[in-house]
């Protein structure tokens, strides 16, 4: 499979899959797979693709992506700055009131500088965690996969290897193998 890393390739790409994403989704949610053996395959599958895929010649995340940042996040992204945490949050967030917390003010991210985090040590906690799919509970955050297809190529090719091992590739009895 040839790896697509054009974040703007990508976006279209599963703009133009949308529809299966979506069905794929709702297959993982109601299949017989059990949650621990999705996650190992899932952790599998990003570990390949993760490792050919340079984050800092994409940098999309950081572009188009909103993170919510925690008050120990604030607390260390503004010790680094030398600011006050009340200074760091006048100066670049807004507080986010349909999902409670803090984000910056606009994208791209403040700290994004030729497509490198400029205060990559101190990154907020969901930055250090995207694209997630090291976590356990996979099912649990499908929705929120489906959507990061169209922003990191990671995700995106993560999901497609998924939807090509799982979706057909069932056993003769219907059992997984």
């Amino acid at each position: 499979m040839k790896i697509e890393t054009d974040p703007k390739r990508v976006a279209m790409l599963a703009r133009r899959r949308e529809d299966a994403n979506w069905r794929f989704r709702s297959f993982l949610k109601g299949c017989d797979l059990s949650a621990s053996r999705l996650d190992r395959l899932v952790h599998e599958v990003y570990e390949r693709v993760s490792a050919a895929i340079d984050c800092r010649a994409c940098a999309n995340c950081c572009k188009v992506i909103t993170p919510t940042l925690t008050p120990a996040d604030i607390r260390r992204l503004a010790a680094h700055l030398g600011l006050t945490s009340d200074e760091f949050t006048a100066r670049f967030l807004h507080e986010d009131e349909d999902e409670g917390g803090w984000v910056f003010e606009a994208g791209p991210c403040p700290f994004l500088a030729n497509n490198e985090c400029t205060v990559y040590e101190h990154r907020p906690d969901a930055c250090r965690s995207f694209p997630h799919l090291h976590k356990r509970n996979f099912r649990g955050r499908l929705t929120q996969a489906v959507t990061n297809t169209a922003v990191c190529p990671i995700v995106y090719h993560v999901f497609e290897e998924l939807k090509a091992e799982l979706w057909h590739d069932r056993g003769a009895e219907g059992e997984w193998p």
